[in-house]
C-alpha cells in the first residue's frame, strides 16, 4: 500500500471514529461491553449478534462473507466495529441512528492528463529534420512540424488520430517521404510545396523502384464476375505488380511481376498504369506467371500472348487485343524469296507456327502469301528471312582411268584355203604371246594399294590430256571424264552402261487328247553400269564433304549360248574432306577378268594329246584396277 493510500485510509477511519463516538451519545449500545466467542461465523453473523447483544441498529451488506475467529471479553462495542473495519476494510454509512455496513470501494481517481513530448527538431542550417517518434499521433506529429521548420505539413481528419514511429535525422523531404514510407502512407508534394501526408489508395503499395526511389504501385487482385465465376474462367490467379521506368534514352519501360495471374488482368493493369489505349474484342482466358525488367506494352503483350488463341494489332495508337481469327487483327503479308525455292522453305516452317497461319504459294513469283496473326507472321517472317540465303553450286569433274595388267596364252593349229598362192614361212606352232603393263604403270599402282585415298591437290588443266597420252600404251584405258553440277546438300548421280540379252525358253504340253508343244522364249535383260553418287557439303570454310559411292561392273567375255553372261562387280563407298578446287584419288577398286576359248576339228579337237594338233586354244587372265580422280569446284554466283 502507497503512503498516499495508507493517509486516505487513516482519515477514513478516524471519521468513522469520530461519527461513531457522536453517535454513542444517542446509542448508549455502543459504549457497552461485548462478550462475545467467535469462531467459523460470518461477519453477517458476527454484526447480527452484536446488534442483538447491545441493542444496535446495523444493517449488514450480503457481499460480507469472511469469516471470524475472534473472542471479544468486556470491551466497548465502538472498539468492536473498529477493529472490524480496520481489519476487514469495511466501510460504514451513518443514517440517524442506522448503521450500513460493507465491503469498502476506494474512488476511482481520474489522472491528469499530461501530453507527450514529441521528440521533433529542425536545424535551419543544413535544412536536417531530427523525428524520435514511437506510437505518436500524427496530426500532433503534423503540427510540431509544421511549428519547427516553418513548412507546411497536411494530414487528413481520417489520419489524425494514427500512431506513428521512426528514428531518422535527414533533409526535410527526405525524412517526410521515410515518415510516410515507414507507416504505410504516401507523401505528396503540390506546385505550392504544401506536403500532404496520404492514405493509400484501393490496391496500392509503396515499394523501392529500380533507380532506389520510393513509388507507388497498384497491386491488381483477382476480382469476380457477378455470376460468381473468376474473370479467367473460372482459374485461380495472383496480383500483379506494375513499375514504370525510364530508359535512359527517355523511353517509357515497364517492370511487371506476376505470379498464376489472369493475363486479362495483366493487360488492363499494365494499360492503365501506362495510360495506353487499348480495346479487348474479349475477355484474355489463361494465367502466367511472368518477371520481365525493362520492356516496352508490344514486348510484354507478344510475350504472354505466345502460345495462346489471342494477338494484338495496333492501328492509331489504339492496341486491339482478341482471338487470331477475329476480324480486323488478321495480318496478311507477302514474303518473296531471293534464293531458296519455295517447296524447301514452306516444308522447313515448324507445323506449330503455321497452326492457324494459312500460306499460299505463287510459284510464278516465288513467293509466299502469309495471313493470320500478326506475331505469328513476324516469327515465320524472320525464320523463313534467315534461311533464304544463296546456296553454293557445286561442280565435281570425275575422272574414271582402268588400268590392266594381264597376259594371254594362245596354242593350236591354224589350217585353211585360201584364193591366191599362199607363201612358205612361219611357225609351225603360234608360240606364245604375253602383254604386261609399263614399269611406271606398275610403280604407280603399287604407291596406291588396296582401298587408298590420296589427296593429290591442285592440279592443272592439261592433267587430262596426259592421261589420254596413256592410252596409247594399251594398258590405260580413260572411262568417263564427266563434270557435275549440284547444289551443296543434293546428290549428283552419274551412271554409264550397258545391256546384253539372253534367251530362257519354256516348253508347254497343252491339251490331253490332242497335246501341243508350245515354245516360249523370253529375253532376259543383264546389265553392267558405271554408277557413281556423290553428295557434297560445303562448310564456312570452303571444306568440301564428298561423300562417294561407286559402282562398277563389266561383262566377262563372250558366254556361251543362251546363259548369262558373266559379270565382274567392284563397290566403293567413303567419305572424305578436301579444299575447294583440289584433287582427291581414289584408288583400290580392283577386280579380275579371265577368259579361256577354243576352236577346232570336230571330236578330233577333244582327244586328249591328238587335241593340240587339231584345235587352237586362248586363254587369258586380267587384272584391271579402277581409279577414280575427283576434283570438286566451288560456284557463287
Amino acid at each position: 500500500m502507497t503512503s498516499l493510500s495508507f493517509a486516505q485510509n487513516q482519515d477514513r477511519f478516524q471519521v468513522i471514529e469520530q461519527r461513531l463516538k457522536e453517535m454513542s451519545a444517542e446509542v448508549p449500545g455502543l459504549n457497552e461491553k461485548v462478550q462475545l466467542s467467535i469462531s467459523g461465523a460470518t461477519i453477517q453473523e458476527f454484526l447480527r449478534g452484536l446488534a442483538e447483544s447491545n441493542n444496535l441498529n446495523i444493517n449488514v451488506d450480503p457481499q460480507l462473507n469472511a469469516r471470524i475467529y475472534n473472542n471479544f471479553r468486556n470491551e466497548k462495542a465502538i472498539n468492536v466495529l473498529l477493529f472490524l473495519a480496520r481489519e476487514y476494510n469495511l466501510d460504514f454509512r451513518f443514517v440517524g441512528s442506522i448503521i450500513s455496513v460493507a465491503p469498502f470501494q476506494a474512488p476511482i481517481q481520474t489522472p491528469v492528463y499530461r501530453p507527450k513530448e514529441i521528440k521533433i527538431s529542425y536545424d535551419d542550417a543544413s535544412s536536417n529534420l531530427r523525428l524520435e517518434l514511437s506510437n505518436d499521433s500524427l496530426g500532433m506529429v503534423a503540427k510540431k512540424i509544421s511549428e519547427v521548420s516553418g513548412k507546411s505539413v497536411v494530414v487528413p481528419s481520417n489520419l489524425l488520430g494514427k500512431q506513428v514511429s521512426i528514428f531518422i535525422n535527414a533533409p526535410f523531404e527526405n525524412a517526410i517521404e521515410k515518415l510516410a514510407y515507414s507507416n504505410t502512407l504516401k507523401l505528396t508534394k503540390t506546385a505550392d510545396n504544401v506536403f500532404l501526408i496520404q492514405p493509400l489508395g484501393e490496391n496500392e503499395e509503396t515499394y523501392i523502384d529500380s533507380e532506389n526511389k520510393i513509388a507507388v504501385r497498384k497491386v491488381r487482385m483477382p476480382t469476380n464476375n457477378p455470376n460468381g465465376f473468376q474473370n479467367m474462367g473460372g482459374q485461380g490467379g495472383g496480383p500483379v505488380n506494375v513499375e514504370l521506368v525510364k530508359s535512359p534514352d527517355g523511353r517509357r519501360l515497364l517492370n511487371v511481376d506476376a505470379k498464376n495471374a489472369s493475363i486479362n488482368e495483366i493487360v488492363k493493369t499494365v494499360a492503365e498504369e501506362y495510360g495506353i489505349n487499348y480495346y479487348l474484342f474479349s475477355d484474355v482466358r489463361g494465367t502466367t506467371t511472368t518477371r520481365l525488367r525493362n520492356v516496352e506494352f508490344d514486348q510484354l503483350l507478344a510475350t504472354i500472348l505466345m502460345g495462346t488463341d489471342y494477338t494484338f494489332k495496333t492501328e492509331k495508337n489504339i492496341y486491339m487485343i482478341g482471338e487470331r481469327k477475329l476480324e480486323g487483327l488478321r495480318v496478311i503479308k507477302v514474303l518473296p524469296l531471293q534464293y531458296r525455292s519455295l517447296d524447301t522453305v514452306e516444308a522447313m516452317i515448324p507445323i506449330e507456327w503455321k497452326r492457324g497461319v494459312e500460306i499460299k504459294e505463287f510459284r510464278e513469283q516465288n513467293t509466299l502469301l502469309l495471313a493470320g496473326s500478326g506475331p505469328q507472321i513476324q516469327e515465320i517472317e524472320s525464320f523463313v528471312r534467315q534461311i533464304d540465303k544463296l546456296v553454293p553450286m557445286v561442280l565435281i569433274e570425275v575422272t574414271m582411268v582402268d588400268v590392266r595388267k594381264g597376259k594371254t596364252v594362245k596354242t593350236g593349229i591354224k589350217a585353211g584355203v585360201a584364193d591366191s598362192v599362199v607363201r612358205s614361212g612361219g611357225t609351225v606352232f603360234p608360240g606364245l604371246d604375253y602383254t604386261f603393263g609399263a614399269k611406271s604403270i606398275n610403280d604407280f599402282l603399287g604407291k596406291i594399294g588396296n582401298n587408298s585415298t590420296f589427296n593429290i591437290g591442285r592440279v592443272t588443266p592439261n592433267f587430262y590430256v596426259k592421261l589420254s597420252a596413256l592410252e596409247q600404251n594399251e594398258n590405260v584405258d580413260v572411262r568417263s571424264m564427266p563434270k557435275l553440277a549440284t547444289l551443296n546438300g543434293h546428290v549428283a548421280n552419274l551412271s554409264i552402261g550397258s545391256t546384253r540379252y539372253y534367251t530362257t525358253t519354256t516348253q508347254n504340253v497343252m491339251g490331253s487328247l490332242n497335246p501341243q508343244t508350245v515354245v516360249t522364249q523370253n529375253f532376259t535383260p543383264v546389265e553392267a553400269n558405271l554408277s557413281i553418287k556423290i553428295r557434297p557439303i560445303v562448310s564456312a570454310d570452303e571444306q568440301v564433304t564428298l561423300s562417294i559411292k561407286v559402282d562398277i561392273s563389266d561383262f566377262l567375255g563372250n558366254p556361251p549360248a543362251n546363259t548369262p553372261p558373266p559379270l565382274a562387280t567392284s563397290k566403293f563407298e567413303s567419305i572424305i574432306r578436301v579444299k575447294n578446287d583440289e584433287m582427291v584419288l581414289l584408288g583400290g577398286l580392283e577386280r579380275t577378268e579371265k577368259t579361256d576359248s577354243g576352236s577346232g576339228v570336230p571330236i578330233l579337237s577333244r582327244i586328249p594329246i591328238i587335241k593340240w594338233l587339231f584345235s587352237s586354244r586362248e586363254k587369258g587372265t586380267n587384272k584391271i584396277v579402277s581409279i577414280v580422280f575427283i576434283k570438286p569446284t566451288i560456284i557463287y554466283q
